[in-house]
């Protein structure tokens, strides 16, 4: 009789038996032209946090009182990409998920380890420093959530990458917030 799995195996084992029941809810909705599009322009908006800096620029040149929330942002996303993308994926080792077919659209795969997810890091947390006393909060988590699930069906990502990635992204947010408040 074998003893059941217990400890860090048990969570990885937990962990992939996750990623799979979501990557196929994805695959539901995978192979549909209009979904696809939605999902591959999303996850290349949010490459190098594109989307955000483009909201930011396009706030402060409506208004000079968005220019200090929008430099706060541009900064912050500098800051959370060489954390994210350096420190913390040199941590994990952590292969991204294997496509057997081709892609329907045009992606730009990346070289760093697949945990955590960096598009939902950033994504996440531009939406809390958005969202800081804006009436378009909803707005800006919608496109994060958007952003964010794009890499799991674009399957860049495993779902708990990108939960992962919100985790950080959230509480990066709050820091920054705290750190230099509006």
């Amino acid at each position: 009789m074998t003893e059941p799995t217990t400890g860090p195996a048990q969570l990885w084992q937990t962990l992939d038996q996750w990623d799979d029941t979501v990557d196929s809810w994805f695959d539901r909705v995978r192979g549909n032209a209009a979904v696809d599009r939605l999902f591959y322009g999303a996850a290349e908006l949010g490459d190098h946090s594109l989307v955000w800096h483009l909201i930011a620029a396009a706030s402060a040149a409506a208004s000079l009182r968005a220019e200090p929330k929008a430099i706060r942002l541009m900064v912050a996303l500098a800051a959370e990409s060489g954390l994210v993308n350096g420190l913390v994926k040199s941590l994990f080792n952590r292969s991204r998920p294997i496509v057997e077919q081709p892609r329907p659209l045009r992606l730009r795969i990346p070289r760093t380890s697949s945990f955590p997810s960096g598009h939902a890091s950033s994504a996440t947390m531009a939406a809390v420093l958005l969202a800081d006393g804006s009436r378009l909060g909803t707005a800006y988590k919608a496109a994060a959530a958007l952003v964010a699930l794009s890499r799991i069906h674009v399957r860049i990502h495993h779902a708990s990458d990108v939960a992962g990635g919100v985790v950080v992204g959230a509480l990066l947010g709050r820091a920054v917030k705290r750190l230099r408040p509006l």
